[in-house]
């Protein structure tokens, strides 16, 4: 009996959408990440902004204040990938936007795909990394590939995670050229895109475009101990011409060119018109401008806030001219991170120092010669992880427990480093709640031998990136989500949610299956 239910859910599970099914579904979904959003900055700029943006979606819609992600080192990448798969990067495997390639010894995209040329940018590139089904494949598999699904966003990585593997299109801001992009992955690349980069592209326009503040910059006061500034900020984007889209792309700017990709998109395809549901998923930034601190640009970001209020106003005006409020859902979540933390200021004497991951890599590979042999032992550092040989390891028959724990063991009386957890002990190892976080950001095809952990205050300095640096904070970062229209009642809910709660409650609206790695049940809000 037992076996004949499961054949008949599966049944019904699979078999693509009809009419009776889609009576009480929403006949478009509108999915917007906002990379680095913040609940607290929001609550603080709230009376600044206007009342179709950002006090619509609170006023009108479910806010919730505070979204975890069950991982350390989140990023944009892999918080995307959670958001839309209902899992963790230990079954997604989007561990962040680049891995390292143990083989050639280099960081690569993570979605790097020599088989998929892009479409408008040099990038070769495809979804093949994420290893589980999107929210939007789960759609594409109930209508049987009828329902429409298209992304917009800054970066690829938004644009395509988003998406999933079974979209229409996706479009991104290439780095170079400033082209909308997409890769040979997807099976349409519309005329009307290629139109607008050869009659509008960027190109053309970024040496005209200025950023300056939308009110008097004095004005620009909600963020607290922030240093006040006297004279209106101007910013274009013609001095670094080797970085100007990725300049323009940080800047409060960035997301009016996403809203017209998202206008474009709207005049030539139908969504919502079909009678059965449609996705559609529209990437934002809330970054400080050059990724630089709330300090050095505290009134940048604070204008970048009131422009997008104004966007998603925007965004929500049209949606509503072309298919109606009332009959689309509309889920706005951020990536719950944020890059623009200043560094310590050593004058007030808070403990601080730097750590350099070559000069770490270089003397550990020293020491693992003097106990294991003369032999390149260590391949590499890449995104707080030390990448090992396994291909020496295994020809000289060491036990790869062994040789991690030694070089655990060493690395950690590093001055700077707080912790090592080795693979080894991740996979098979004793089990707490620290563990537990890390084991969820783990993945064995893409993350490395050695996990570090630097001490909070310290700076992490890049020498082979011009001594670039990376800020150490280990502040949970609080960031809101939002779901707004169709048979949504105004709440606010303060308790801690799940990210990945989000694709199985966006997934039962749609009355679909969630996608095949989510595990979390749907938010409580939507069982009533």
């Amino acid at each position: 009996m037992n076996k004949l239910f499961a054949s008949l859910f599966l049944i019904l599970a699979t078999t693509p959408l009809s009419a009776q099914q889609t009576v009480n579904a929403p006949k478009l979904v509108v999915g917007i990440t906002i990379d680095q959003l913040r609940t607290d900055y929001l609550l603080m700029m709230q009376n600044a902004f206007g009342s179709g943006g950002f006090r619509r979606l609170m006023n009108e819609g479910i806010m919730y204040e505070n979204v975890k992600f069950d991982y350390p080192n989140v990023n944009c990448a892999s918080a995307v990938a959670t958001i839309f798969t209902g899992a963790n990067p230990c079954y997604h495997g989007i561990v962040s936007s680049t891995v390292f390639n143990t083989e050639k010894g280099r960081v690569e995209p993570i979605f790097y795909d020599l088989e998929k040329p892009g479409n408008f940018t040099d990038d070769f590139v495809s979804p093949k990394a994420l290893l589980t089904s999107t929210v939007c494949d789960e759609l594409k598999v109930a209508s049987d590939g009828k329902s429409d699904v298209y992304a917009v966003a800054p970066s690829l990585e938004q644009a395509m995670i988003s998406a999933g593997h079974a979209a229409n299109s996706v479009f991104w801001i290439d780095n170079s050229t400033g082209n909308w992009a997409s890769t040979t992955h997807y099976k349409e690349m519309p005329w009307y895109v290629e139109q607008m980069n050869q009659k509008e592209p960027l190109s053309k326009r970024i040496d005209t475009m200025t950023w300056k503040p939308l009110l008097p910059v004095r004005q620009y006061h909600y963020i607290p101990y922030a240093p006040t500034q006297e004279f209106d900020f101007k910013h274009d984007f013609s001095k670094s011409k080797e970085k100007q889209f990725i300049d323009l792309k940080s800047s409060g700017l960035v997301n009016r060119e996403v809203n017209r990709m998202v206008a474009l998109l709207f005049d030539h395809v139908q969504f919502g018109l079909k009678g059965i549901p449609d996705f559609l998923n529209v990437g934002y930034s809330a970054s400080n401008y050059q990724y630089k601190s709330v300090q050095e640009y505290s009134a940048e970001i604070q204008d970048t806030y009131l422009r997008l209020d104004r966007d998603i106003a925007q965004l929500l005006d049209l949606i509503d001219k072309k298919v109606g409020l009332n009959n689309v859902l509309i889920f706005v979540s951020s990536t719950g991170h944020f890059e623009g933390e200043g560094k310590e200021v050593s004058s007030y004497g808070v403990p601080t120092g730097e750590f350099f991951p070559k000069r770490a890599v270089s003397l550990l590979n020293m020491y693992l010669m003097a106990v294991y042999g003369e032999q390149h032992w260590v391949e590499g550092y890449h995104n707080g992880q030390i990448f090992l040989n396994r291909k020496v390891i295994a020809d000289k028959l060491i036990d790869i427990n062994d040789i991690q724990t030694k070089a655990a063991e060493f690395l950690v009386q590093m001055a700077g480093v707080q912790d090592v957890v080795t693979s080894h002990q991740l996979m098979h190892g004793k089990w707490n709640d620290r563990v537990d976080a890390m084991r969820c950001g783990y993945h064995r095809n893409f993350s490395g031998d050695l996990l570090l952990e630097i001490r909070p205050g310290w700076e992490i300095v890049y020498e082979d990136l011009n001594g670039t640096r990376e800020y150490v904070r280990n502040n949970a970062i609080p960031a809101p989500t939002f779901f707004f229209g169709r048979n949504i009642k105004p709440e606010r809910v303060t308790r801690e949610i799940e990210a990945t709660s989000i694709a199985p409650t966006v997934s039962s609206i749609l009355r679909i299956r969630s996608p095949n790695a989510a595990a979390s049940a749907i938010l409580p809000e939507f069982r009533r």
